[in-house]
């Protein structure tokens, strides 16, 4: 049920560990799904907070709706799956989003959540 709560989610919420606080960081972000890895578009590339964060430590959670789900974080390095990460992401949005982001497509780091099968114990859905 997470899993198709994330694939239709417009955004979910990404909770890293800050890098310099060691402290929960959230943002709002755009994401994919592809079987049970979560996949997002880094604008700013590895200089992101959230990007170094993960780069420090891996553990993330992921939010959507009162759902949580936890997972690790990582900046993908393969050039198919950093295809696939970029089609993904660039399909979902394209047609909703009144900018063009075919840059941001192409130049954007693709980063990767691949989810733990169980969710997180304080997940308050059914």
């Amino acid at each position: 049920m997470v899993l198709s709560e994330l694939a239709r989610a417009q955004v979910c919420y990404l909770t890293t560990t800050g890098r310099v606080t060691g402290r929960p960081h959230t943002i709002e972000i755009w994401s994919a799904l592809s079987g049970r890895t979560l996949y997002f578009l880094a604008g700013d590339g590895e200089r992101a907070d959230w990007v170094r964060n993960i780069s420090r430590s891996p553990g993330v959670q992921v939010r959507v709706g009162r759902r949580r789900i936890r997972g690790r974080g990582r900046i993908v390095t393969d050039p198919v799956e950093q295809q696939l990460a970029r089609r993904i992401v660039y399909e979902k949005y394209a047609s909703t989003y009144e900018g063009d982001l075919g840059e941001w497509r192409s130049t954007a780091t693709p980063v990767a959540v691949d989810l733990e099968l169980a969710a997180d114990p304080t997940d308050a859905g059914p």
